[in-house]
């Protein structure tokens, strides 16, 4: 008989908060630009040559006001005295310029166009692969409506910086500098009042980056919480109504949605502010230099072209300020959203991967494995300790049905055997190999669980099925239905193994879909198959059919039943009792159910249930 001691007294919750309590995953210090760097990275090439087109685009552009300069003070002195070349040459060049900013600006936005959609695809593949490598804890506690948050509003609001902030921002750039030079060449006097004007423009930009960057964050967490609750209720619409949670979900709805209204609002507030104070700064500089222009034309110090030049360049300079409004909400909206994908990308695995894999013993004959739980102790990491240091060996080809009463560390059992977890100390051990120096596909190839809820994904009953072992033939997929028994009702189906089982195989029975999974595993041929309570949502006829399905999936495979009905205990050649992450009994069936310990009584009460 095996049994375990409590070494240590349960643990309580660690002092330090929870992340997963927030609702967003907080990123490491630089995750969010070295998250942004490795995105456009393998894009290099062309983000270089959009860069340059625009550069070109740009010199195109200001072009103009010189011409306009040059038409004023040579062109028209020179048409008065008859010579109209100057005029000439001025008008065709302002149309070739425009005729060039404009097929520049067509190859710019195609070509930012194309890198933006494969960021935008690499970052959802990143975010899709990086998820499902998270371990099982994760999942349970960061919910699945967050995850879609991330990989489409998040993503949505990079997909609107790469598309028109970036070109917004390489064109305020390019025109500050261009502009500036431009001026200080044409008039040190103007080009020095020009650049007085950007320390209030800088201190403006800064304080709306302050206060947008806050409001952003708010804004991203208010839609995940939108999409939780949505998800949320739509995947729990049973219960929903059956227990007339109609009102009070929407009057929580209501509350989120109202909460990221609110945060909308405050989001086009901050915007307005912006605007309001750059168009006043800009507005004032140039009414300063048209009235100083002026005064310095009539005194002969300065030319009417270069004064009409500077006028329709600081126009230029303060235009963009708008769109720099526009890169600015962008980018806030977009930083916010990363420093959140890149939280979730820095999540590392509870069950990473060896980085030394071994390979398991070859086994010949019989298909299973001997299992052992070698000094194991395991503790969630924000609750107390639910295995005390725990020894069980479970021989080869055994099935071991483990019972007790809830939170008696059963399914947790079940769960470090599928390495679902990695134990808080000691090792799990397949033929003498720790699960943690197994390859991934070796170890789902080796341990298969079938749980209480056998899940099914939209798709055939063949595709169902053949889960277990993707290159497996119809006739392989069928043979293992017939096996456990699940043939007959899978033929008289609309389209028989081509029936598409819709969204969580809602189109069949609870049993047959605990058949389907159980033709699952016997074709993915496991040496360990684990039963977490596969038969307790059943009714009396689908537990049978189940039962006798097991008889055949299991046979010479080592099992773990955890069993919730002690119907299913039958098929086992042992049976654990646990109490507190303890094995209180340990023995077989026959022998604990005529003696006076838990099992004895488990079993009386149960039968005294099917009496009554």
């Amino acid at each position: 008989m095996t049994d375990t001691t409590l070494t240590k007294p349960p643990t309580t919750a660690p002092d330090e908060p929870d992340p997963f309590d927030r609702d967003d995953l907080p990123a490491p210090p630089g995750a969010t630009g070295a998250l942004l760097r490795s995105l456009l990275s393998a894009h290099r090439a062309r983000v270089a040559v959009a860069a340059l087109v625009l550069l070109v685009k740009e010199a195109a552009v200001q072009a103009g006001p010189l011409l306009v300069a040059y038409a004023i003070d040579r062109g028209v002195p020179a048409f008065r005295a008859g010579d109209h070349g100057p005029v000439v040459a001025v008008a065709l060049g302002y149309l070739l310029c425009a005729a060039l900013s404009g097929l520049l600006q067509y190859a710019f936005v195609r070509g930012a166009a194309r890198v933006n959609q494969d960021v935008l695809l690499d970052l959802r593949g990143r975010i899709f692969r990086h998820a499902q490598l998270l371990s099982v804890d994760f999942h349970e506690r960061y919910t699945s409506g967050r995850l879609i948050s991330r990989s489409t509003t998040d993503v949505e609001s990079l997909r609107e910086l790469l598309s028109e902030g970036l070109q917004e921002l390489i064109g305020v750039v390019l025109s500050f500098l261009s502009i500036t030079l431009v001026l200080l060449w044409l008039d040190l006097g103007i080009g020095a009042v020009a650049t007085a004007s950007f320390v209030p423009l800088y201190l403006l930009v800064q304080l709306y980056r302050r206060r947008a960057g806050r409001v952003y964050g708010e804004r991203s967490t208010a839609i995940a919480g939108v999409i939780v609750k949505f998800a949320e209720t739509m995947n729990g619409i049973r219960p929903v109504r059956a227990f007339r949670r109609e009102k009070t979900n929407d009057t929580e709805f209501s509350a989120l949605n109202h909460r990221h209204e609110r945060s909308n609002g405050d989001a086009l507030l901050e915007m307005a502010r912006y605007v309001v104070g750059s168009r006043l700064v800009a507005n004032t500089a140039v009414a300063g230099m048209c009235l100083w222009g002026a005064y310095r034309v009539a005194e002969g110090s300065l030319e009417l072209g270069v004064l009409a030049a500077a006028v329709l360049y600081m126009r230029r300079l303060y235009d963009p300020i708008d769109r720099l409004g526009m890169f600015l909400n962008s980018y806030e909206s977009a930083a916010a959203s990363l420093a959140k994908i890149a939280g979730l990308l820095a999540q590392e695995p509870g069950v990473p991967e060896t980085t030394a894999p071994h390979e398991l013993p070859h086994r010949t004959g019989a298909p299973g494995r001997e299992v052992v739980f070698d000094n194991v102790r395991f503790a969630y990491r924000t609750g107390g300790e639910v295995l005390p240091t725990f020894d069980l060996k479970i021989p080869a080809g055994q099935t071991v049905a483990v019972v007790g009463a809830t939170g008696a560390g059963k399914s947790t059992l079940a769960k470090l055997l599928a390495r679902f977890y990695d134990p808080t100390e000691g090792r799990v051990l397949l033929d003498g190999t720790d699960l943690r120096d197994l390859t991934t596909p070796d170890l789902r190839r080796g341990i298969v669980m079938v749980t209480q809820e056998a899940f099914l994904f939209s798709g055939t009953v063949a595709e169902n099925i053949a889960i277990g072992r993707p290159d497996a033939t119809r006739a392989e997929i069928e043979e293992a239905a017939k096996a456990i028994g699940a043939h007959d009702f899978i033929k008289d189906l609309p389209d028989g193994y081509d029936t598409d089982v819709r969204k969580r195989g809602g189109r069949i029975s609870a049993g047959q879909r605990q058949l389907v999974a159980f033709a699952r595993a016997l074709l993915a041929n496991p040496a360990v198959l684990i039963l977490d309570e596969a038969t307790s949502s059943l009714d009396v006829p689908g537990e049978r059919a189940v039962q006798q399905a097991m008889d055949t999936v299991l046979k010479g495979r080592t099992a773990v039943v955890i069993a919730h009905r002690l119907s299913t205990v039958e098929v086992a050649d042992r049976v654990l009792v646990m109490e507190s992450g303890r094995i209180v009994e340990d023995g077989p069936p026959s022998t604990l159910v005529t003696g006076d310990g838990h099992y004895a009584g488990l079993h009386r009460a149960w039968r005294d249930s099917l009496v009554g």
